[in-house]
């Protein structure tokens, strides 16, 4: 979180592993960390899998609640690969959903993951969530998400993990990655 802070404007996701998740500490370390940093906590982004939700949805909904009342973002990562993922979104309070990368790494030769994909975006903008569209390695999909309306795209179309110190220095030169009229 730290580290984030000299990164303006931007939000840090970090995903959440269920031992994580199922943490006592969970609430009070985020507490902490927030008051410790100066980070608004709307510019942290907490991911988690559907599998996280299902051993005990009633302890789960109140850590989510929780943590939604410090004012941080709750996503739910890998969307579409659970067993009930629909009815999670009527219970639980996610701020956006990111469709799994195997739904895109097969939009260009499968109707099937088009007609997926366009369906989750229908419903993120029905439920007033942010889309993100993982796994996104070539421009035929960002072109295909973005005249769809997707709002967000992540993958290796457009990088690869890096350290922070090497994130900070591409920020400082980075001028966009030119497709912002991709769907024309």
């Amino acid at each position: 979180c730290t580290q984030v802070l000299k990164w303006p404007d931007l939000r840090v996701a970090v995903n959440l592993s269920p031992v994580h998740f199922r943490s006592r500490e969970l609430i009070d370390t985020i507490k902490s960390i927030l008051k410790e940093t100066g980070l608004a906590p709307e510019r942290l982004e907490l991911e988690i899998t559907e599998s996280v939700l299902i051993k005990d949805t009633a302890a789960a909904l109140d850590i989510l609640n929780a943590l939604k009342a410090l004012g941080v973002n709750i996503a739910m990562d890998d969307f579409g690969t659970g067993y009930s993922s629909l009815g999670y979104l009527n219970s639980f309070p996610f701020d956006k959903l990111k469709i799994d990368r195997s739904f895109i790494s097969s939009l260009e030769d499968q109707e099937k993951s088009r007609a997926i994909v366009r369906s989750v975006l229908s419903l993120g903008e029905s439920l007033q969530m942010t889309i993100t569209a993982e796994g996104v390695e070539k421009i035929e999909q960002v072109e295909f998400l973005m005249r769809e309306g997707c709002q967000q795209v992540q993958g290796y179309y457009f990088g690869r993990p890096v350290p922070a110190r090497e994130l900070t220095a591409f920020l400082r030169k980075w001028k966009g990655f030119g497709i912002e009229n991709a769907a024309a």
